[in-house]
């Protein structure tokens, strides 16, 4: 009976050894789970600190402390939130320098020396790159940290930190370069516009003005001509550089709306106005009807709108070909689109082609940087409508803005697009 028992008690006890051997790990589990998951939704450095050091501090009951490089290399004190810790006097950055610039092994910190009378452990920061700082944390019990289990769970923490860290510098790093890359790729577009653009006009406009001052006896009829060539390389010129002084004064908040309650068939007669010469060769169906409410809008930036859609109209369709322009009630917005009977838009680019320096013919002949359709689209926003642009089933493309309808001021009734005091005058 006795050795039965000394058996049975050996085994429960072996047993319950187990028991609580399962559960640190469980623990250990739990806490290596939640501060993985922690650092992986961390977005910025000090979150990354501030999650580091709360579950060091509940883990260890220990302080903690994150020392991170300079550009120059040099380790500074991190400080998460407001949370600055007690003991950061304490914390040699001269030791902690050490170890980053000699990049220790980051089991060498567990290996005290007798100076060290504030028991404060020193863990280089190891990324697959490099590292990315110093660990310092003062256990309140050195002694847990004899265990080997205790050890690798403090240097899994930090391996952990040192990742999110690392993780974030290549974010910024990618994040730098993305904008490298469209700054410079908006440099070559200016360069190439003005290379090409506007030199191409310049070189017509000196030929022919030399031309026409060096032969002074030459036809009306020829004079006529070359003066109307000048005449339409200088507008070219004008739009191009108008294009890129409003694409800058729109996204740098500079241009200001003079907002008021009109009629949209004016504009779009204003417009066809100005356009008149380019759609000279082609049929303009206008399909406004007579009852389309006020809407308040910039008539001249409107203006600029349809100019900019109808030159794309002329510049990208085959000459003779139709253009229609409609406007429709829909719900509470009124839509307004210009139809071509063109090649359509490359598939896949209905939406960046209002992107800056955006075109739809990549290598083309055609003068032009892609700023008009950017330039509808900053304005429309403006007026906080929105613009898109489609094929057509049976051929051409079509762009769409929409504006908001509202309500005039005065509750005005509206019969015809016109209001009834309007009416009154002109009868």
């Amino acid at each position: 009976m006795l050795v039965v028992s000394l058996l049975i008690s050996t085994l429960t006890a072996n047993l319950r050894y187990q028991v609580r051997i399962s559960r640190y790990r469980e623990r250990r589990s739990s806490a290596l789970f939640e501060i993985s998951r922690d650092l992986s939704a961390a977005l910025t450095y000090e979150q990354v600190i501030d999650i580091g050091k709360r579950h060091l501090k509940a883990m260890f009951q220990a302080e903690v402390a994150l020392l991170l490089p300079d550009r120059q290399g040099q380790l500074q004190a991190a400080f998460a939130q407001k949370d600055a810790p007690d003991f950061l006097s304490l914390v040699s950055l001269d030791k902690a320098q050490d170890i980053y610039d000699q990049d220790l092994a980051a089991t060498a910190g567990f290996e005290q020396d007798s100076g060290n009378l504030q028991g404060i452990l020193y863990f280089p920061l190891h990324a697959p790159m490099r590292t990315r700082g110093v660990l310092a944390i003062q256990p309140q019990d050195l002694r847990q940290l004899s265990f080997f289990e205790q050890q690798r769970l403090l240097l899994t923490c930090v391996a952990q930190i040192a990742l999110a860290l690392e993780r974030l510098h290549y974010v910024d790093v990618a994040q730098e370069t993305q904008v490298a890359m469209q700054s410079e790729q908006l440099r070559n577009s200016l360069l190439s516009a003005l290379s090409h653009d506007v030199r191409t006009p310049l070189t017509a406009i000196v030929g022919l003005s030399s031309m026409l001052s060096s032969n002074p006896s030459l036809q009306e009829k020829v004079r006529q001509e070359l003066a109307d060539a000048i005449q339409e390389e200088s507008l070219r010129m004008n739009s191009l550089v108008t294009n890129l002084l409003d694409m800058a004064r729109l996204h740098s908040g500079g241009i200001r709306l003079n907002l008021n309650w009109q009629m949209l068939e004016d504009v779009v007669g204003s417009a066809l106005r100005l356009m008149s010469r380019l759609l000279a060769s082609r049929p303009i169906e206008i399909n406004v009807p007579l009852n389309l409410p006020l809407l308040e809008f910039d008539a001249v930036l409107m203006e600029r709108v349809l100019c900019n859609l109808l030159a794309n109209v002329a510049k990208y369709t085959p000459p003779g070909s139709p253009c229609q322009i409609d406007a429709v009630c829909l719900g509470s917005e009124v839509q307004v689109s210009v139809k071509d009977a063109g090649p359509g838009i490359p598939a896949g680019m209905e939406v960046t082609i209002f992107e800056k320096f955006t075109r739809g013919e990549t290598e083309s002949a055609r003068t032009g940087v892609g700023l008009g359709l950017s330039i509808c689209r900053a304005i429309i926003e403006a007026h906080g409508g929105r613009i898109w642009a489609e094929n057509c089933r049976e051929g051409g493309a079509r762009f769409v803005f929409a504006l908001t309808m509202g309500s005039p001021p005065g509750g005005q009734e509206i019969t015809s697009g016109i209001p009834n005091a309007a009416m009154d005058d002109s009868a």
